[in-house]
């Protein structure tokens, strides 16, 4: 018996053990809450599937988030600020609109492709969760804010639009490309087609704002040549 610890010997040892931080915990239950959304609806996922994948304790989990809800939330914030992050080029109006907007909308349909698991489970489940509701049109609300103030300190897209109310607009385009790129996510035909989605949206935003529809980049006749579309 001389050479067995003692009890408290050994939860002496494990209290001097290394443990995850706080930060890192947090980290493996928001990891393994997107790596399970990439095969699973997030209306299947229990909150025991998140804790088995990212092998915490339930005190753990429930210490950072109150809800699988608010595990979903806070992906979605990850990823739309990663969204607006994409959209800089043609809010910061750094060159041709138009030009901007291919870009812009090629970034957002490579972050849908890259966070789709967690996007479609916000598209799916919002409309029946008051909290994801909420956080979904405060969300989108972000884009649209942005695209109105872009478009009423562009004179070109504000005579384009007449008597148009200006964030209706923006909010129209909006909407129109979070259903597009869900589609696109679903792999629904044709927008399951990357370059097909890209030149739909594209050319929604530029035929409303400015005018003219978007041709092909390898077409030769890019919107950088089209003139009257600078501001």
């Amino acid at each position: 018996m001389g050479g067995m610890p003692s009890k408290r010997t050994v939860r002496s040892a494990r209290r001097s053990g290394p443990t995850p931080d706080a930060a890192e915990l947090r980290e493996r239950i928001l990891s393994a809450t997107r790596e399970l959304l990439r095969e699973r609806r997030f209306d299947s996922l229990s909150v025991a599937d998140i804790l088995t994948a990212a092998g915490v304790s339930r005190a753990s989990f429930y210490f950072y988030f109150p809800s699988k809800q608010a595990v979903l939330g806070e992906l979605v914030r990850e990823a739309v600020a990663q969204g607006q992050q994409a959209a800089r080029p043609w809010i910061d109006q750094e060159q041709d609109p138009v030009t901007a907007l291919r870009a812009g909308v090629a970034d957002g349909a490579r972050l849908w492709r890259d966070n789709a698991g967690v996007l479609m489970a916000i598209v799916e489940s919002w409309g029946s969760d008051e909290g994801l509701r909420e956080l979904w049109l405060e969300q989108m609300n972000l884009f649209t804010d942005a695209a109105t103030a872009r478009i009423e300190s562009d004179p070109h897209a504000r005579r384009r639009l007449g008597s148009m109310d200006t964030r209706a607009a923006a909010a129209s385009l909006t909407w129109l490309g979070e259903r597009l790129y869900y589609l696109a996510a679903a792999a629904v035909p044709p927008f399951d087609d990357e370059e097909v989605l890209i030149d739909t949206l594209t050319n929604a935003w530029a035929s409303i704002l400015y005018g003219d529809a978007v041709p092909h980049p390898q077409s030769g006749r890019g919107p950088a040549n089209e003139p009257h579309m600078h501001t």
